[in-house]
């Protein structure tokens, strides 16, 4: 199977860091999403009740996103990654966690981590 959905750039803000200035003011984080799942059966129906629906997706996201704050980009990635594990038609998952404005002194374009997933991971 080689099926994919992709949610790339979706944006929250959350309370995540090592410094308590990120904890206090928070930030913006974009994170990319692309999981591996069977849509044949979707395509044959053409109902969203087949396959999984990314605007729920989205919203599971975001609610990690602005949730209980972390230290690490690796552990959101992470419970992002295992959020969309939850779905059983979900074989494999892809987390990039975008944290655009990290406390880092020289100019940079993007810092992120990628958590990739199998179902046996968890």
């Amino acid at each position: 199977m080689t099926d994919e959905i992709t949610l790339t750039g979706l944006a929250a803000y959350g309370y995540h860091g090592v410094f308590a200035h990120e904890r206090r003011e928070g930030q913006t984080f974009l994170v990319d999403a692309t999981l591996r799942v069977d849509t044949r059966r979707a395509s044959a129906s053409d109902d969203v009740a087949d396959t999984v629906n990314y605007g729920e997706l989205a919203d599971a996201i975001v609610a990690i996103v602005e949730g209980e704050p972390v230290d690490l980009i690796e552990t959101l990635a992470d419970r992002i990654a295992r959020a969309a594990l939850r779905d059983d038609r979900v074989t494999q998952v892809a987390v990039t966690v975008h944290k655009p404005d990290a406390p880092i002194s020289h100019r940079f374009a993007d810092v992120s981590v990628t958590a990739r997933r199998t179902r046996e991971d968890v």
